[in-house]
């Protein structure tokens, strides 16, 4: 079992979470991290980022009942992407087919883990698609968000290494009180705001994932309200 954390500190991974792993997830995760360290070795400022990410990933698993080897997994390998040039992440893009309503240019920082969730099941076939599925939707969200998704999209903006903004932390206050999907929801909002305060290109892509899920919450708060 995961040690316990006061309420103050519930966000924050712990050195050793206490996950007790099948001796081949053991070397699934081993073998993951040597190869992402190596990809990503010429950035160790993104480095850095993304073995915390794997790590609060793990945290954040544990504590709402989602596979901790999954989230481990997505962890590692979500930014895996970030080490390609724009115009190269482009031309991928487009040999994937992916389209996001918006120019290639704009919608670039959002690339990567698309493009990565295409590219790495060749390099990975024994992963299952739930993790790819995570990778793809962590910049952008998606309308089908399933826990493990949720839980990659909250470790990487809540991760310790990354400076926190208020709404940064007031994801960070809600974790462990606050159902996850209410954590992502808050965390989700929060990335749009951000964009919207500084004056940067929100993609409609984006507005019509805020309001899929807005309805979707709006229709299980009446639903809750009858019963």
């Amino acid at each position: 079992m995961a040690k316990k954390k006061s309420a103050k500190e519930a966000w924050m991974p712990l050195d050793d979470e206490g996950v007790e792993y099948e001796p081949w997830q053991k070397l699934t995760l081993t073998r993951v991290e040597a190869e992402t360290r190596s990809q990503l070795a010429s950035k160790p400022h993104r480095l850095n980022h993304t073995l915390s990410v794997a790590r609060t990933a793990e945290h954040l698993a544990v504590l709402y009942d989602v596979d901790p080897y999954l989230a481990r997994l997505a962890g590692l390998l979500h930014d895996w992407d970030k080490v390609v040039p724009k115009d190269e992440l482009i031309k991928r893009a487009h040999h994937f087919g992916i389209e996001l309503g918006a120019p290639m240019e704009k919608a670039e920082p959002l690339l990567h883990g698309m493009v990565a969730a295409r590219e790495l099941p060749a390099r990975y076939p024994h992963i299952p698609h739930e993790v790819w599925h995570a990778i793809a939707c962590h910049t952008s969200a998606a309308e089908d968000m399933e826990p493990l998704d949720m839980v990659l999209f909250v470790a990487d903006g809540i991760e310790p290494l990354r400076r926190a903004s208020e709404g940064i932390k007031q994801t960070r206050s809600m974790v462990g009180k606050a159902s996850l999907e209410d954590v992502f929801w808050n965390a989700f909002v929060g990335g749009i705001i951000y964009v919207l305060e500084g004056g940067r290109y929100l993609l409609p892509r984006t507005i019509e994932i805020y309001n899929s899920i807005a309805q979707r919450r709006e229709n299980k708060r009446r639903i809750s309200s009858r019963s």
